[in-house]
């Protein structure tokens, strides 16, 4: 074959001797240039570039999604307990809770208020007795610090909220005796090695109290997350107050209402605290009241009988002090002091504790108040009588669900009995305590039935300090929707966590997506068609085309 003519420009033409018949004419078809798989003129080869590149980028998708979920799964599952504390600063003593509590794979908190996953200490006095030297009130809480640090690993008391909820004890205080005492306890709590803040150490309202109370009360009942109609309401009587909280189909005015979300049900609640109502606070203003004669009574027999204390049995030599009394006590109380004598009859202190529960009813601003000038809406469903609403039933032998009737009973043996027989007969109980039953039976019966409306023979009321093995504590409720509420948070900020600094979930998923991507670039390329050039010898020139696998 004879030299051809390839010099550029040139349009060059085969000699005569080239025999025309032999060429190729595939190769030598003109076949346009391709310079990237991406915009192949293919459709064949696009089509399944393209599928490669979505399942790839689909997998990598699906993957990430997995390992985000195994991941939340493991880290939930990998604290296996957790721990958190509670300080009820209690009128009469301040008590610390250790809570010990599960979270299942669905992000829901699981409680134990056994005795494995609840233990409790107890000291005296209350916070509120640190009234004249509220800088030492941080005493009262180093004995409750070390309780907990003996019930909670090491390991995680950094990861342990704890918390301290004042009461009606410190709301009876001036505000700033409530602050220095507070200030006195954060000091303790801040060095305490657990995880705290300073706004974690709180007065809680009256109201807070009583929800936290219907909270742990339909928890332990097994209706909190069902029916509102189905759950239970509650009377609580403790010492500085009382408080009742239930769910109303009554309007009830905007300071009383309270809404509680618990997963996916909401609960319109009536909750209200009647400060100066808790059993304790009662029995002293009585006291002070017949003391000082100026109680109005509106039955003209027991105006005459004013220096008769009807509340303590017969038989009690009565030293009250004046020092127990208000500063505002004088020289003529102290008279009265002097000739007061105890005479115990039942009817006669019902009928003194409800002229108590009663004044001030003519400032009522409401349609109707029950107690004093209170709005609180006719009680509807089931009810629940905690605190000294059961210890006083539970000194009489009453069962739990005793009727009012029965307790009205006891109570009037109680109060017409001789003190020294009485004394005798429970000599095992501080005489103290035993000389305030005929008070707080009366109390009790003047509170539910006179004032509230519970019939005698009620069956809706049951009297109760715990359901089960779980106590009726409104601490534990506090713990409840704290915590719960933490773990909504905590679920809903995923995203935060997984890209915090530092997070080794956000450098696995940089890793994990690199390689994905690796392997997509990869599978593009190994789908890239091969390219080769081949010389035109009717164009004279070189031109690229594919070459099929």
């Amino acid at each position: 074959m004879r030299r051809l003519n390839t010099r550029k420009g040139v349009n060059s033409k085969p000699t005569d001797d080239y025999d025309s018949n032999n060429m190729d004419p595939v190769k030598l078809q003109v076949r346009p240039s391709t310079r990237s798989n991406l915009f192949s003129r293919n459709p064949k080869h696009n089509t399944r570039s393209s599928f490669l590149i979505i399942a790839s980028l689909t997998i990598a998708l699906a993957f990430t999604l997995c390992y985000l979920l195994v991941s939340a799964r493991n880290s939930r599952s990998s604290g296996n307990k957790r721990y958190g504390i509670v300080i009820d600063g209690g009128s009469t003593g301040t008590r610390i809770h250790v809570f010990r509590y599960g979270v299942d794979g669905g992000n829901t908190a699981v409680f134990d208020f056994g005795t494995d996953g609840l233990s409790s200490m107890r000291v005296n006095p209350g916070l509120s007795a640190y009234a004249e030297d509220p800088e030492s009130a941080d005493g009262s809480l180093r004995e409750l610090v070390e309780f907990g640090k003996g019930r909670v690993p090491k390991e995680q008391w950094e990861n342990t909220e704890i918390r301290l909820m004042a009461t009606a004890g410190l709301r009876l205080l001036d505000l700033d005796v409530q602050n220095r005492i507070l200030d006195s306890c954060r000091k303790v709590l801040r060095s305490s090695g657990f995880k705290f803040q300073n706004e974690w150490a709180t007065v809680i309202t009256g109201s807070d109290e009583g929800l936290y109370a219907w909270v742990v009360a339909n928890h332990a009942l097994g209706t909190l997350g069902g029916n509102p109609l189905q759950t239970t309401g509650i009377i609580e009587l403790g010492g500085a107050s009382a408080q009742v909280t239930f769910v109303s189909s009554e309007p009830v005015p905007h300071e009383f209402s309270r809404v509680v979300k618990y997963g996916n049900v909401t609960y319109n609640l009536y909750s209200h605290s009647l400060l100066h109502y808790g059993q304790n606070v009662a029995y002293d203003s009585l006291k002070e009241a017949i003391v000082s004669g100026d109680f109005n009574l509106d039955a003209e027999s027991l105006q005459k009988r004013m220096s008769i204390d009807p509340c303590t049995p017969k038989g009690y030599s009565y030293k009250m002090q004046s020092s127990k009394l208000s500063p505002s006590s004088s020289v003529e109380k102290n008279r009265h002091l002097s000739t007061l004598q105890s005479r115990g009859n039942f009817s006669e202190c019902r009928s003194a504790a409800i002229m108590m529960l009663q004044k001030g009813k003519e400032k009522c601003s409401y349609q109707h108040c029950s107690i004093g000038s209170n709005f609180i809406p006719k009680l509807q469903g089931k009810f629940l009588a905690t605190e000294n609403f059961f210890h006083t039933s539970k000194f009489f032998g009453l069962a739990s669900k005793a009727f009012l009737s029965d307790l009205m009973m006891a109570g009037q043996q109680f109060c017409g009995e001789d003190w020294s027989k009485l004394k005798k007969r429970h000599h095992r109980l501080d005489e103290e305590a035993l000389l305030h039953y005929c008070f707080s039976s009366a109390y009790t019966v003047a509170l539910l039935h006179d004032s509230l409306g519970i019939a005698m023979d009620d069956e809706r009321i049951r009297v109760a300090n715990q359901v089960g093995s779980i106590p009726l504590d409104w601490a534990l409720g506090a713990f409840i929707l704290q915590s719960t509420s933490d773990l909504d948070v905590g679920h809903s900020d995923w995203i935060s966590t997984i890209i915090s600094d530092g997070s080794p979930t956000l450098l696995s998923l940089i890793f994990i997506f690199a390689i994905l991507m690796f392997t997509v670039w990869s599978l593009s390329k190994w789908r890239k068609p091969q390219l080769k050039t081949i010389y035109d010898l009717e164009k004279g020139r070189y031109i690229v085309t594919h070459v099929s696998r």
